[in-house]
């Protein structure tokens, strides 16, 4: 067997495993909620789109919501994402969620320093009223080298069959690399709380990263038979671990 063969018996047999997993979750009413953000191009499609390939449709939910309305921008925050929160039996996965505001908005101008400031302090308060009520949270941080990440922004813009994929703020995810970087880590400083930890997936490899997220689900998720699922340490590891591991 090749490198692609392996990858496609090891993706195929952690599939099943959360397949197993969900219906587990189901069974039991586990209410719960994934946040995947991280760099521009940083691969959070691909692995939503593994993790979710066989998972329950009727149990399962992806959102990506677009630009507030002038209505949802005069509201509290928090509150265009509640009604998309997960009952019992169901998993909600935000792709980009509230964290908009401790990266994409304070970066480009989109909140004020006042507002990006009160989120710091609020996104904590907010989860700790989702844990509270049951809901497992797994929040995931995708981290890739600024390298990579032009390579990849490069490819959306040739290949015509990514052109949903492709930003106005593309261009700005290079020109604004430190920037992004110093929102990174100070967001990723004050929301890593013990009730809502951040876990990040750091490589420049996409299969590596998609494998390596089904991993961390299934051992997050608890099911029996589950907990063995290892994820690499060297890709996947938690926020307060990750001095001088993420790309600078």
């Amino acid at each position: 067997m090749g490198k692609s063969d392996d990858y496609q018996a090891e993706l195929e047999r952690l599939q099943l495993k959360l397949v197993e997993a969900q219906a587990w979750a189901i069974e039991k009413g586990q209410k719960t909620l994934m946040v995947f953000e991280g760099r521009d191009a940083a691969g959070k499609d691909g692995s939503i789109t593994r993790l979710t390939e066989y998972m329950s449709p009727r149990q399962t939910r992806v959102y990506a919501l677009p630009k507030p309305s002038e209505r949802e921008a005069s509201q509290w925050y928090f509150q265009r994402y509640v009604p998309h929160l997960p009952s019992a039996g169901e998993t909600s996965i935000f792709n980009r969620s509230w964290y908009n505001r401790g990266g994409v908005e304070p970066v480009m101008g989109f909140c004020t320093p006042e507002q990006h400031e009160q989120f710091l302090k609020d996104a904590p308060r907010f989860e700790r009223l989702l844990t509270d009520a049951g809901i497992l949270l797994i929040k995931l941080w995708f981290d890739i080298s600024k390298e990579e990440q032009a390579e990849r922004l490069a490819e959306r813009v040739s290949d015509p069959l990514k052109r949903f994929k492709v930003s106005p703020l593309d261009a700005e995810a290079q020109k604004r690399w430190d920037a992004y970087s110093a929102a990174r880590d100070r967001m990723l400083a004050e929301t890593h709380v013990p009730h809502a930890p951040w876990t990040v997936i750091a490589t420049d490899h996409k299969k590596t990263a998609r494998l390596n997220v089904i991993r961390h689900v299934l051992q997050r998720l608890g099911a029996p038979g589950c907990k063995s699922e290892k994820p690499d340490r060297d890709v996947v590891f938690a926020a307060d671990d990750a001095a001088g591991r993420l790309a600078p």
